[in-house]
């Protein structure tokens, strides 16, 4: 454990100690966690660490939140998993109403649906959806993991609010502006590892700017349909040449206890032409006699959640697209797919302690088509 996980364990416990000694307090500090232990086969394979990280792995995250007044909060987060200690959130939130939220820190930035339920406590898969994937999708290097990796963990300050107009109705807004994703001078994507770095420092001094918006219309007294957009942009190289555009859009339909969501993810990346393209890239330039100089990435998942007594079944479709040149070293090609289906089931065994057993096809474009399996547990305390 590095010396920077040991002072946010120690913090985090001193403030959990804290907690106990003063039973008057007790309502000010709350301290929350969850454990996945997952374990990922590849039948397909016979080394699978060549294309994904299989085995047994753990994800792991603690909380702690501690209330100033009624306007004013905190809060701190701990996570684990295949990248190594996190600082998942460090943050302080300024309310000064139900509609105009200050939040400034470290902090999940508001984009998409997914990222709300990212922590594996909260979804029903051991696996995140193929455009919010990271270290569990198969052939993660060769497409770089997925569009917006989650959590995404970002520092900076963001305003929001929400507007409810009775029962279940309700209109919500975030706008913001954070480090934003980073990579090299000569980059041809996001370098998501310096963006999991010890050192939390912006490499080009300029924000990136982005905002969501969402709605959701009570249909009954226990069913709703929620609707949202969202957008970022910015620069993710040292010199500010490299931009990137992001933009999504998701729906979610909850009829009492069953759930049908869908979302879609499209990003817009330039990358480094170097001074010679023709050694750099696979493909040579267009009709014109230009190399372009950036690529498209999109992607969808779109799935069904059902309960039976005390199973929980998950059906999910979900997909990558990659359009545009790629490096001679690539394997893919200049117009690249995958898509996966998912057959998930969880079965609760105490309180919310849930095991997970999930079947995963993978159709690929440029490589054999896949089966993955994974069998975990994951609960909160």
């Amino acid at each position: 454990m590095t010396a920077f996980a040991r002072t946010v364990w120690v913090t985090a416990l001193s403030a959990v100690a804290a907690t106990t000694v003063r039973g008057d307090e007790q309502v000010q500090r709350n301290f929350a966690g969850s454990i996945q232990l997952d374990y990922l086969a590849v039948p397909t394979e016979d080394v699978a660490r060549r294309t994904a990280y299989d085995g047994a792995t753990v994800e792991m995250s603690l909380k702690l939140a501690y209330d100033f007044t009624k306007n004013v909060s905190a809060q701190i987060k701990l996570c684990y998993g295949c990248h190594g200690f996190e600082l998942g959130m460090a943050f302080f939130d300024l309310r000064v109403a139900d509609e105009l939220n200050f939040r400034m820190g470290r902090f999940i930035p508001s984009f998409g649906e997914f990222p709300l339920r990212h922590d594996p406590a909260n979804h029903r898969t051991s696996d995140k959806p193929l455009p919010y994937d990271m270290g569990r999708m198969l052939r993660l290097r060769e497409w770089n993991m997925g569009i917006l990796p989650a959590p995404w963990v970002d520092n900076g300050v963001e305003i929001s609010g929400t507007h409810f107009f009775g029962g279940l109705s309700q209109v919500f807004y975030a706008i913001y502006a954070i480090m934003g994703p980073k990579g090299s001078a000569d980059a041809q994507d996001f370098d998501f590892i310096q963006s999991r770095t010890t050192y939390y420092l912006d490499n080009n001094s300029r924000p990136t700017l982005g905002a969501r918006l969402g709605t959701t219309i009570e249909l009954g007294e226990t069913s709703t349909v929620s609707l949202g957009v969202s957008g970022m942009g910015g620069t993710y190289d040292p010199s500010n040449d490299l931009w990137f555009f992001m933009a999504g859009a998701d729906a979610v339909l909850r009829l009492d206890q069953v759930f049908i969501r869908a979302e879609y993810l499209i990003r817009r990346t330039r990358f480094a032409l170097g001074d010679d393209p023709a050694q750099r890239f696979r493909y040579g330039p267009g009709a014109d006699g230009r190399y372009d100089d950036f690529f498209l990435k999109d992607g969808f998942y779109a799935e069904a959640e059902a309960p039976l007594d005390r199973f929980d079944f998950v059906l999910r479709w979900d997909g990558l697209r990659r359009k545009g040149n790629v490096p001679v070293s690539s394997p893919l090609r200049s117009d690249s797919i995958v898509l996966r289906y998912t057959v998930a089931a969880t079965y609760r065994v105490f309180g919310a302690l849930r095991i997970k057993v999930s079947g995963e096809v993978y159709d690929f474009s440029d490589f054999s088509d896949e089966l993955a399996v994974h069998v975990g547990i994951a609960g909160p305390f």
